[in-house]
């Protein structure tokens, strides 16, 4: 089978299967004339590659689980493995979630401004300058001190 008619039947482009191929994931044979050929299983298999990747497995953890795919058996550290995806994506989740939270205060704070957060409405939101302040600033004790640099 030409690698067009696997990415139609797989639901891929063709520039996947490339992909896949340089990853290691995936093995056509080559015509004499450099074409790839792949065998009608080949097609499941992109489709199982690709729910790896739904999954959020990258390509480097999927090439490892793939000859678990082949056997049948799952050694003990392909379980750790997959483990450790699922903790790495919990974690990136809940950053998303702190993310979304921290947003969703910008967002209230922007709808419900308050004195506390937004320095225009605080009364006065600044102060005059007035002569009296002047000279209030020059009878101070550190007026008189030089002013280094």
């Amino acid at each position: 089978m030409r690698i067009g008619d696997v990415a139609h039947r797989a639901g891929v482009s063709t520039r996947a299967l490339r992909y896949y191929e340089e990853q290691g994931l995936l093995a056509p044979e080559r015509t004499p004339n450099g074409q790839r050929t792949y065998p009608e299983s080949a097609v499941e298999r992109v489709r199982l590659i690709q729910q790896f990747f739904t999954a959020g497995l990258p390509s480097r953890t999927i090439l490892q689980l793939l000859p678990c795919v082949d056997t049948g058996h799952g050694p003990p550290e392909v379980f750790e493995l997959l483990a450790a995806e699922r903790n790495r994506i919990t974690a990136a989740m809940a950053d998303l979630a702190a993310a979304r939270d921290a947003l969703d205060d910008i967002i209230d704070i922007a709808n419900h401004p308050t004195p506390e957060h937004c320095p225009a409405l605080r009364e006065p939101a600044w102060a005059p300058y007035s002569a009296t302040d002047a000279t209030t600033v020059a009878a101070s004790p550190a007026a008189d001190m030089p002013i280094t640099g």
